[in-house]
């Protein structure tokens, strides 16, 4: 059985970052809205210095914040922008 999770997509979760509330960090707002999360989450890795999981979580919020002010810019639906996609 696998222990791993999947990312939340659902808009009534939150993710919090530390560093971010997801409107400040704009640097991998092209890898999200292109679906290129793990380039995306080791972007942001290197740009905040931190761990794996505050990437991740920075990226899902910046992630829910270009889903509210861009959605047409994404390259897919919200199911399936995380389809396959485990942490």
């Amino acid at each position: 059985m696998s222990t791993r999770k999947r990312v939340a997509a659902d808009p009534l979760i939150a993710f919090h970052h530390p560093m971010t509330d997801g409107t400040t960090v704009d640097v991998v707002d092209a890898q999200i809205l292109d679906k290129q999360i793990i380039l995306g989450i080791k972007i942001l890795r290197e740009h905040l210095g931190c761990s794996l999981q505050d990437a991740l979580r920075a990226y899902t919020d910046r992630y829910e914040v270009l889903r509210e002010q861009r959605p047409d810019d994404f390259v897919c639906g919200r199911d399936e922008y995380w389809a396959g996609f485990f942490s």
